[in-house]
């Protein structure tokens, strides 16, 4: 579990309806013991609890923030505009454009105001961005996220071996 020092990371999302994409994001993080507070804010129509949110997040010990939007997606820029903490966004995908209007509003930020963006509906990758980031000054982490990358790669490698015997390459 996360030691008291270990920075939490706060996963805003602009609907209750965003959830089953985002729950990925939240599993992972909890997969490496970091502590995850979820909240559903809307830069639209809660502008300002989500900008006191923001404004609080270091204080309230948050080292990332996640912010997932669909459509406009004003989300992460909102809540990057209220702090110097990263934001990462995760675009989601709604029925208007396929989540490319929310890729487009997620990245697409004023000098300034960064919001690091994944892919549509690129949880997974927002908590292990996030995780990355904390890394940077937690060593366990560090050390969890190497494990992980060499998991990965023997299972590629497993993959690959049992490629090739079904080819008899």
């Amino acid at each position: 579990m996360a030691n008291d020092t270990a920075k939490k990371v706060a996963v805003i999302m602009g609907s209750d309806s965003d959830l089953p994409t985002v729950k990925p994001a939240i599993d992972k993080l909890k997969s490496f013991g970091v502590e995850v507070e979820a909240h559903v804010m809307s830069a639209h129509r809660t502008p300002a609890q989500a900008s006191e949110f923001a404004a609080n997040a270091k204080a309230n010990g948050f080292g990332v923030i996640i912010a997932a939007a669909g459509k406009a997606a004003h989300l992460g820029g909102v809540l990057a505009a209220h702090t110097t903490l990263p934001v990462i966004g995760i675009p989601i995908k709604s029925s208007t454009l396929d989540g490319l209007d929310a890729l487009l509003a997620t990245v697409q930020m004023p000098s300034g105001i960064p919001v690091a963006t994944v892919a549509i509906n690129g949880a997974e990758n927002a908590a292990i961005l996030a995780v990355q980031m904390l890394a940077l000054s937690d060593e366990r982490l560090a050390r969890e996220l190497v494990s992980m990358k060499e998991k990965m790669e023997k299972s590629v490698m497993e993959k690959d071996k049992k490629l090739q015997e079904e080819l008899g390459c």
